[in-house]
């Protein structure tokens, strides 16, 4: 337990306290009690705004930076609804809709379908828009540099492409590790660069999210059942080595095991992202618990000293992600190898005859 609660406190970062609004100094010497738990859940959590910072006192002139984002809702019997967000604030009702604590529903109680544009779901756009640019630019520097040296942003990516099909590709999938590569990079690249946006201020939690680490999951699953060969199969419902009476017994196992594996790759990129939001922001809220600046130099030492192990946190939760899903996919198209057939001798040593 000890050393799970260290590794929680190395995998966060400082500018996260930046990303949500949370009560100033003096709106915590309100009358209102501070909630920690209702400020980290507004963090972690989805909104149908982009809210940056705000400047001042928030209940009377304060400023805020927030950037309103479409709605997008179908009811029953009313069609389809298109507007800005900023019509719901502070509790409005607009075209017989309102949030509830981020949850768009129908003034009169009836059924609502929302396909908002929420802050993840922008964030999600913003991270694929970034990886579509950066790797066009990179393709077209290839094409005008045949044969050159590298320069500028491609040699910087260069290596780490390499890298992941050298150390990771071939030698979790083997000979047929290239048709996977372009699945591999992209998930690679994509939750990469989505970790370290989450580390900008004003940014979304977006590989925080449960939604979007079950799509990466249910990929990595789909594309490893619709790779596997027959082999893959006889290990599940014909386990090599195991008598035919544990059949019963070892069969849902190894079915279970399938769904397993790509439910580990959800939970861990979801439960490390997230864990570290958590932690940080309670710390900070030690702040406005005890009503005192004298804390506030310990946490932000703390904070900018995790701050730097977040980058490397960053990095190593897309190398993991990706380095397993290789190894699932590996394990599916693996081909059988026989053992070696061995001839005993009259000197009684093994010589094989034959094998692979």
């Amino acid at each position: 337990m000890k050393r799970l609660l260290i590794a929680l406190f190395c995998i966060l970062s400082l500018p996260v306290f930046a990303q949500e609004h949370a009560p100033t100094v003096e709106e915590a010497t309100d009358s209102e009690a501070f909630s920690p738990g209702e400020m980290i859940l507004h963090h972690i959590g989805d909104a149908h705004e982009w809210h940056f910072a705000t400047l001042g006192d928030e209940k009377e002139h304060g400023i805020h930076f927030t950037i309103p984002l479409p709605i997008i809702a179908y009811q029953a019997g009313k069609g389809l609804s298109v507007f800005s967000s900023s019509q719901l604030a502070e509790g409005k009702t607009y075209n017989g809709l309102k949030l509830e604590h981020e949850h768009l529903i129908a003034e009169d109680g009836g059924k609502v379908y929302d396909f908002s544009i929420t802050k993840n779901v922008a964030s999600l756009m913003l991270s694929a828009a970034l990886l579509l640019g950066i790797f066009f630019t990179v393709a077209g520097r290839y094409k005008k540099n045949r044969g050159g040296a590298p320069k500028g942003i491609q040699s910087f990516f260069e290596p780490i492409i390499i890298f992941i099909r050298d150390e990771v590709g071939k030698k979790a999938i083997g000979p047929k590790y290239e048709r996977y590569m372009p699945y591999l990079l992209t998930v690679f690249f994509f939750i990469w660069f989505s970790n370290l946006l989450g580390l900008l201020p004003g940014a979304a939690n977006l590989t925080g999210n449960i939604a979007v680490t079950l799509t990466l999951a249910v990929l990595t699953l789909l594309i490893t059942l619709f790779s596997s060969n027959k082999n893959y199969w006889a290990h599940i419902f014909a386990t090599p080595g195991v008598p035919k009476a544990l059949l019963p017994i070892m069969i849902p196992v190894e079915l279970i095991g399938v769904v397993v594996k790509p439910f580990s790759l959800m939970v861990r990129l979801f439960a490390n992202i997230t864990a570290g939001h958590i932690v940080i922001l309670s710390f900070i809220s030690l702040i406005f618990i005890f009503q005192s600046v004298l804390i506030s130099p310990v946490t932000l030492a703390f904070g900018l000293f995790i701050n730097m192990l977040e980058l490397l946190v960053a990095i190593l939760q897309a190398y993991i992600f990706t380095l397993l899903t290789a190894m699932y996919i590996g394990g599916a198209v693996e081909e059988h190898h026989h053992d070696a057939d061995l001839q005993i001798g009259g000197d009684n040593s093994a010589t094989p005859v034959h094998g692979h």
